[in-house]
């Protein structure tokens, strides 16, 4: 039996959770994927954006991978109410903005890539950072310890 006491969270902290994990495998898919390129598949890109893809540094690749992994298991870690949850998201956060430093910054990812990759960007962003918050929430609500 652990010294702090657990609260039952509501089932809205569920269905948050769940989705959240849903989110994360989404991600870990799109790195995979990433990761696991053939030839053949890297062909099917344009000139520009294949020279994109094979310019990009390994610190990036590496960003990318800490952002989708420590997100999934920030979410695994919420479903089973522990509050290392939000250690997981705040590594999973600082992976998603390293990338993107890069992204917008430091490449010419948006140029050629174009608007939906902003969109994109934005919308993790947005989403880690609220992952975070509510790891937080959930642990002063006593629903993770």
């Amino acid at each position: 039996m652990t010294s702090q006491s657990r609260t039952k969270p509501p089932v809205w902290f569920w269905i948050v959770s769940a989705v959240a994990l849903l989110w994360n495998l989404i991600g870990v898919a799109a790195y995979l994927a990433d990761a696991l390129m053939s030839v053949d598949q890297l062909n099917q890109f344009t000139q520009e954006q294949r020279l994109l893809y094979e310019s990009r540094p390994i610190w990036v690749t590496a960003a990318y991978a800490f952002a989708v992994w420590a997100g999934t298991l920030g979410c695994v870690a919420l479903l089973f109410r522990k509050k290392w949850a939000y250690t997981a998201f705040l590594v999973s956060l600082i992976g998603v903005l390293a990338q993107n430093v890069y992204q917008f910054f430091l490449s010419d990812t948006l140029q050629v890539m174009g608007e939906g990759a902003l969109i994109l960007a934005l919308m993790v962003i947005i989403i880690s950072i609220a992952l975070l918050f509510f790891a937080k929430f959930s642990s002063t609500k006593a629903w993770i310890s």
